[in-house]
């Protein structure tokens, strides 16, 4: 199985923001939740980083 460098930290991050974003909207620990999504959206950032990083690699070994 063959998973592109950076897509699971992207991927795992769209979720924990999204997470974030749903108790945020339901008023659950408002504080709390802004530091989810905060920390989502940092591993969104991140994984994006090493996706394009990594692209010219994956480019040469097709």
């Amino acid at each position: 199985m063959d998973v592109r460098e950076g897509l699971i930290p992207t991927v795992l991050g769209t979720a924990v923001a999204a997470t974030g974003a749903m108790m945020k909207r339901r008023d659950m620990a408002p504080m709390i939740a802004a530091g989810i999504v905060g920390f989502g959206l940092a591993h969104v950032v991140l994984g994006a980083i090493d996706l394009v990083e990594h692209m010219d690699e994956r480019r040469s070994l097709q």
